[in-house]
This record gives C-alpha cells, sequence and structure tokens, in this order.
C-alpha cells in the first residue's frame, strides 16, 4: 500500500527507511533486506527511482517515545541539537533523498541544521498551512520517574519494551477507534551502554491517566538492565545496510 500511495502521487524518486530490530516489523536483517529489496524493486519498475536503508530499531532511537515527546525531539534536530543517533539518521537519510532525486546546487543538510535554514523552512510549512509556530505542545498531566537502584551501565534497553510501555501509557492505539493522549509517552534519560549512578533519573512516565503507570513499568522494567561495561549488550550499526 506505501509503494501504490507513492506511485500514484506522481513521485519522481523515493528513499526508504526499512527498520530491523524489535521494535520494528521486521526482526531479522534478513527479513529486512528482503522488504527492502521488494519494494525497490516495485519502485523502480514503476518508474521511481528508489533506494532504501535498512536501520537499527532493537535499540530505540533517540530519547523520547510518544507524540508531543517526539515532536519536540524533532524540534530540537531542527534547533541544530537533539540526540546524536536522530541528528545522524536524519542527515543520512536527507543526503540519500538529495541524491536519489539528482539535486544539484542544495545546501549540505548537516549544514542545514546548524545554520537555522532547517528550522526558517520548517516554521514558513507551519504558516502556510495556517498554523501557529508559537503554539504549546500538549503535556501529560501526570509524571513519574524511575530511578537506578544500582549504578553501573544501561547494559540493555530494549525498542519494543519501551513502545509497549509507551503504548500502555497512552501514547497508542489498540484499536482504531481508542483514543490518542498526544502528552503520553517515556523519556530516557540515560542511554544504552552509557554509565548510571545509583539513584540517578533513568526514565520519567507521562501520563493522563496514573492508573496506567503499574501496568506500563511492568513491561518497562524487564526491558532494561543495569551492570557492568562488559555486560553491555551488542547492538546493530545504525545504518546497517543500502539497497540500490
Amino acid at each position: 500500500s506505501i509503494m501504490s500511495k507513492k506511485i500514484a502521487e506522481g513521485t519522481g524518486a523515493l528513499v526508504l527507511d526499512v527498520k530491523v530490530g524489535s521494535g520494528a516489523f521486521m526482526k531479522t536483517v534478513e527479513q529486512a533486506r528482503e522488504l527492502a529489496t521488494t519494494m525497490v524493486e516495485i519502485g523502480n519498475d514503476a518508474g521511481v527511482t528508489t533506494r532504501a536503508l535498512l536501520t537499527a530499531m532493537d535499540v530505540p532511537l533517540g530519547r523520547t517515545a510518544g507524540n508531543a515527546l517526539e515532536v519536540q525531539e524533532s524540534l530540537d534536530v531542527l534547533a541544530g541539537g537533539g540526540p546524536s543517533d536522530v541528528v545522524e539518521l536524519t542527515i543520512t537519510l536527507a543526503r540519500e533523498m538529495l541524491d536519489t532525486s539528482g539535486a544539484t546546487g542544495t545546501k549540505d543538510p548537516a549544514v542545514a541544521l546548524t545554520d537555522g535554514s532547517a528550522m526558517d523552512v520548517w516554521r514558513a510549512m507551519i504558516k502556510a498551512q495556517g498554523g501557529d509556530n508559537s503554539a504549546a505542545l500538549p503535556k501529560a498531566k501526570e509524571t513519574h520517574d524511575v530511578l537506578a537502584q544500582s549504578g553501573g551501565y544501561l547494559t540493555k534497553l530494549d525498542a519494543l519494551a519501551v513502545g509497549i510501555a509507551s503504548w500502555r501509557l497512552g501514547a497508542g492505539r489498540a484499536r482504531k477507534e481508542d483514543s490518542v493522549q498526544a502528552g503520553a509517552g517515556i523519556q530516557w534519560h540515560v542511554g544504552h551502554g552509557e554509565a548510571v549512578v545509583k539513584g540517578q533519573k533513568l526514565f520519567t512516565l507521562h501520563t493522563d491517566e496514573p492508573a496506567r503507570f503499574e501496568s506500563a513499568l511492568e513491561v518497562l522494567t524487564a526491558g532494561y538492565e543495569v551492570g557492568t561495561q562488559k555486560e553491555i549488550s551488542e547492538r546493530l550499526p545504525l545504518v546497517i545496510d543500502r539497497i540500490v
């Protein structure tokens, strides 16, 4: 359905980001490569120059999961900041799109983020659609912090566990008729492989309904571990492969 929509739109060039890992539909690199190859072939056969990148989703990307939380993180990247992995993937995909489209004489995406021009374009897009650039993002009514019970390193952070916990907080739907809380979700203050100090804040959970904290914590607690540096789990590279 994705390819049919893009082809029907008259797209001239298309770059696909095919996720791999526990938090993605494709759990293995082999599955993702097969899917990406098929979609690239469909696009190219239809006259759309198509490429795909296989990118990691075994560990969650960035530092947030949830609607407004992720929008704020995206704004941080547009402002020249934000988590390094989100910045790296954003620049990589943007450069791939420029190359695939055959665009010439364009500003490098990394420069556009640091010099403010990317943010300027985003604000112009919001204004052109009648939006308000000064409007505040939604915020959850309740928060809950998870503190480290011991020091060491964050040896495990599972993307699927973080996603399910965010959903249980109200950030997603179980059925299409369910409502979504725009401010719900999770922030993690320590990334995979980073040092942890006993008592420091590891996660902040956001929801409008505090009764949701317990079920979210059940799955989140099983999705991370603190241990020694030698116990840090191996993770996939951010960009695993490129299919053309």
